[in-house]
């Protein structure tokens, strides 16, 4: 008997489907930890903003993670939580740096100032970010092996499908909200 053309193809096709959609993200990504565990809740529980540890640089960029001297202002002293104490002795005590590993770094041709995002026009810190003011652990990051971008740029699937809104950083993700917002932009506004 013989097995119809569109059969074989379909026998075949499926499995590669199958393996370029499930098994082929699983072998390009790693994962790595973040050298703390850190809980934004318990921060944002306590009162305190976005903007009082991750400030917006003079040139409009982000600044970055907060400083060791930023956090040191309320923890510089050992007490009875474990992680913090971790922290105070490895950190603050040596004047050490934490080494935060990055899901957001930009390419080195883009530019994105957050300052009119953040001041201008006022955009919540979760409507890009999502909700990390929930978040208790440190979430670690998956870096594309062949890229070294963040799979934050792409978002939890490369299809993109059944995503939220803040989960991708592409710049069609730009380009939608600032068109959404009737906002159009040239390319030189944020590509050096």
């Amino acid at each position: 008997m013989k097995i119809p053309a569109t059969v074989s193809f379909a026998a075949g096709l499926l499995p590669a489907l199958a393996a370029g959609w499930l098994l082929f993200p699983r072998l390009i990504y790693r994962t790595e930890a973040q050298p703390l565990d850190f809980s934004h809740k318990t921060h944002s529980e306590q009162g305190m903003s976005c903007g009082d540890c991750h400030s917006v640089g003079e040139n409009g960029r982000f600044a970055g993670y907060p400083t060791t001297e930023t956090c040191a202002g309320c923890h510089s002293e050992k007490g009875e939580n474990p992680k913090v104490n971790a922290f105070v002795a490895g950190y603050v005590e040596t004047g050490r740096e934490v080494p935060w590993l990055v899901h957001a770094r930009q390419p080195d041709n883009a530019y994105f100032p957050h300052a009119p995002h953040v001041t201008g026009e006022r955009v919540a810190c979760a409507r890009c970010h999502g909700p990390h003011g929930e978040s208790t652990t440190s979430r670690p990051l998956v870096v594309n092996r062949l890229s070294g971008y963040s799979r934050d740029i792409w978002g939890p699937s490369i299809s993109r499908l059944r995503r939220e809104e803040w989960q991708g950083m592409k710049m069609s993700d730009c380009i939608r909200c600032h068109r959404a917002g009737g906002r159009e932009s040239a390319c030189i506004d944020c590509h050096k």
